[in-house]
């Protein structure tokens, strides 16, 4: 038994991910993928599985359903609109389909505010371990009704991501509309042709991810890329990622069985702390730091910190706290908190620590980012 049937086989609590793409068509919900999808999903409940779904669907739902010009409507507050109206016929479906299989389904609709504060995370974790713990289904949306762009989480790929860390989950699934990763360069495979192990993250990043899967569909807000820079995150935290083809019948069931099917991105050999993991992902970097070749080697060879003496170039405004992505020329090292403001990093750059003192005081922190507070290779 190798590790991909180990992980199927042992996997206890699972975070699977459906997309507009696969749940809805021209007219409406694709009910009969809908029903099919949670029939698979009950019977690994069954199995003693703890199940949590991310679906979305809402906003594609609420444009069919509604008559009229609405259906043509663009723009944030249309999609908001429209998201309050098909969210509703959405967990209607999945209530049906639920109680169908004697199971109970609860809705979950999240802003990535509700996971940026951690005492709101913990709430959060409090709630959905009661829900598994219950043996209820939670189904995860993004509250598009409300969320302002600084609150998004971008796409429910990236939301499904975050929720591996709340739920403590150990098998992540991306039910999509392709049959996996397809390889589109013919040194890995022939056009068309789907890749079917990643076995690390640097697997990932050696693909050419623009051009092999820069398109999204029309219904959708993410796109293969987005699915690989969650399975990234993933594979970061140690929980390896299926992506598979949602709109086949029993796809789940087949992969379970054995079925080498779709695409199986490994876990990365040493995972980082749920703690790291949360402060990289809670929020989008608000700046850059430019540091010099020194002080990269420093970060990625030897685990040091970010010192001042190593930067020579601040981007952005930020405030001390804020995650700020760290950059070598044009390749990215990482992302962290960081102690100082922007106008107090452009003060103290290139500088040694006497000097700093000189220039803020002794009251100052000796590492512009501890490295406790620096995720290296981050999926942002």
């Amino acid at each position: 038994m190798d590790t991909r049937e180990k992980t199927l086989s042992s996997a206890h609590t699972l975070v699977v991910k459906v997309g507009s793409a696969v749940l809805t068509t021209a007219d409406g919900l694709h009910l009969s993928v809908l029903y099919n999808l949670v029939e698979q999903l009950a019977r690994l409940a069954r199995q003693g599985r703890r199940v949590c779904l991310v679906s979305s669907g809402a906003v594609a739902a609420g444009r069919t359903a509604l008559p009229g010009p609405g259906r043509t409507a663009e723009g944030l507050s249309a999609r908001q609109a429209l998201a309050a109206i098909g969210q509703g016929c959405l967990m209607r479906e999945y209530e049906h389909a639920f109680a169908a299989q004697g199971l109970l389904c609860a809705q979950v609709l999240l802003t990535r505010d509700d996971l940026r504060s951690r005492t709101r995370f913990l709430n959060a974790r409090n709630t959905f371990m009661n829900l598994l713990d219950w043996g209820v289904v939670p189904i995860v949306n993004e509250n598009d009704t409300v969320a302002v762009q600084e609150l998004k989480f971008g796409d429910n790929d990236q939301l499904a991501s975050l929720l591996l860390n709340l739920v403590e989950g150990d098998l992540y699934i991306n039910l999509t509309s392709a049959d996996g990763v397809l390889a589109a360069n013919p040194e890995s495979a022939a056009p068309g042709e789907n890749i079917p192990y990643l076995e690390s993250i640097e697997d990932i990043a050696e693909l050419d991810i623009e051009s092999l899967c820069g398109a999204k569909t029309s219904v959708g807000t993410g796109g293969m890329r987005s699915k690989l820079m969650a399975a990234r995150r993933a594979a970061q935290l140690g929980v390896p990622t299926l992506i598979l083809p949602g709109r086949r019948p029993d796809i789940l069931d087949r992969a379970f069985a054995g079925e080498r099917v779709g695409t199986w991105v490994c876990p990365a050999e040493q995972a980082v702390s749920r703690r790291k993991y949360w402060m990289a992902y809670q929020s989008e970097p608000q700046g850059n730091i430019l540091v010099d070749e020194g002080a990269a080697r420093a970060l990625e060879e030897k685990g040091g910190s970010l010192l001042p003496g190593g930067i020579r170039r601040v981007e952005g405004s930020f405030e001390p706290g804020a995650l700020v992505r760290v950059m070598c020329g044009a390749h990215q090292i990482g992302v962290g908190l960081t102690n100082y403001s922007s106008e107090e990093l452009e003060r103290i750059k290139g500088l040694k620590r006497l000097e700093v003192a000189a220039v803020l005081g002794n009251a100052h922190y000796p590492e512009v980012i501890h490295r406790d507070n620096l995720l290296l290779n981050a999926a942002v």
